[in-house]
């Protein structure tokens, strides 16, 4: 006959999850039933993290104890990228095998290894692997604790957080230099602190150059991923292609003669083919759009597109995150504020008998936009104009005036001003 300890135990084991996670689980036991010889010897009634409100409550009543409120917890992993390639991966049965390969030159050392080891020691079916990432069903996950134990995720990269967390930055990256990370992962933290310098609840910190987010303090504003630079804060509430200050700008619009001609010589890439060949031998601009798409390749948002074989951005999906300046082999895109502005889209500097026989959209740099523009927003440089968005005040006036009607206006829905209200911002800063 069993003691009435004994029946204690055996009655905690039966409101307990049951996964038992082998050791691995956050109680720090060894079992299941090791956990519930704890609590009843003494331990939190709460020690078993994966416990909801209601299992808690019934523990406390049978022990005789005050319960405690319960935070619902659930997995995330502080990695969206792959630093591995499939040829690096064939064959290894484990992260830990896929690590001892070790990393090439310019691959994050910090990232998901992509094998899902984590994935056996989950005995409630919260985790699966797609496309060499990590997936977390929410609904099954009950933070339990055992994915992100050191002995299972060597990277330690899988973090327990609320589960009504809403702001999410999934990077683990130690890189120092942001080249490096903008060069080895779309999705890496580069460490810049503006997400840190926003916060207006001071939730956010630098630690081990990738920035992490305190759920105890952080009220899920949009701060931080209105600020983001690289755009990588995940926002279950609001929309990012919204929340944002500043969008990409392809100052060229001509690309189309480039594209075509350096696809016939078996260009694919527009780096390849800048680095390759000699744009005046082909009687093409020497500063304008390529044409060959690189810039539509490293787009996450999918927000720049080759229309009539020149890169054009879309601002309703444009984030400003940058990627595509840092793809760009002739530095033609710019990254300018989100609301409307004139904008010239050219960046010739050829003269205007040139550029009339190379591209029949060019600026001609007249410098008609600049003498009438009552602000001063628009000036001169190396043959063509350029407006300071800044400045302009979208009056319309060198529209007018063009010529060659290549300065373009772009108009901006009235919901970009909800970002300026996060921010304690008027609508015209």
């Amino acid at each position: 006959m069993n003691s009435s300890k004994e029946i204690i135990v055996e009655k905690i084991i039966s409101f307990l999850p049951g996964g038992d996670c082998s050791g691995h689980g956050g109680c720090g036991e060894i079992s299941c039933g090791n956990c519930a010889q704890a609590i009843s010897e003494g331990g939190a009634v709460n020690l078993c993290p994966a416990c909801s409100q209601e299992t808690v409550d019934s523990i406390a009543e049978v022990l005789g104890r005050e319960s405690v409120k319960v935070i619902k917890k659930v997995a995330f992993v502080a990695c969206s990228g792959k630093p591995f390639t499939e040829s690096q991966l064939e064959g290894a049965a484990s992260c830990e095998e896929a690590k001892d390969r070790g990393y090439r030159p310019g691959q994050c050392r910090s990232g998901c290894l992509g094998l899902g080891s984590c994935i056996e020691v989950c005995k409630f079916g919260a985790m699966s692997l797609k496309d060499r990432k990590i997936i977390i069903d929410r609904d099954k996950c009950n933070g339990c604790g055992a994915c992100a134990d050191m002995g299972v995720c060597l990277q330690k990269i899988i973090k327990i957080i609320p589960a009504q967390a809403t702001n999410f930055i999934p990077c683990s990256s130690t890189e120092e230099d942001e080249d490096i990370v903008r060069k080895s992962c779309g999705f890496g933290c580069i460490a810049c602190g503006e997400c840190e310098r926003a916060c207006p609840s001071g939730s956010i910190s630098i630690v081990n150059n990738h920035a992490i987010i305190d759920y105890s303090t952080c009220s899920g504003c949009t701060a931080c991923v209105t600020k983001c630079k690289k755009k990588i804060i995940v926002d279950t509430l609001h929309d990012i292609t919204i929340l944002k200050e500043r969008v990409a700008f392809v100052a060229c619009r001509g690309g189309y003669k480039s594209g075509e001609l350096l696809k016939g010589l078996g260009f694919t890439g527009c780096r390849e083919a800048a680095m390759n060949t000699n744009p005046k031998d082909n009687k093409l601009c020497t500063t304008g759009c390529i044409g060959l798409g690189d810039c539509t390749r490293v787009c996450r948002y999918d927000a720049i597109s080759l229309v009539n074989g020149t890169a054009k951005v879309d601002v309703d999906k444009c984030v400003g995150c940058k990627d595509c300046l840092y793809t760009c082999p002739r530095s033609i895109i710019s990254i300018v504020p989100y609301k409307g502005a004139r904008m010239i889209p050219c960046s010739s500097v050829a003269d205007y008998k040139e550029k009339s026989e190379i591209c029949g959209v060019a600026c001609a740099g007249c410098g008609d936009c600049e003498e009438n523009c009552p602000n001063s927003a628009i000036y001169l440089e190396g043959r063509h104009c350029v407006v300071d968005p800044e400045v302009c005040e979208s009056c319309h006036a060198c529209e007018y005036v063009c010529s060659r009607r290549v300065i373009g206006d772009r108009v901006v829905p009235e919901y970009i001003y909800l970002q300026r209200a996060v921010l304690n911002n008027s609508e015209g800063e």
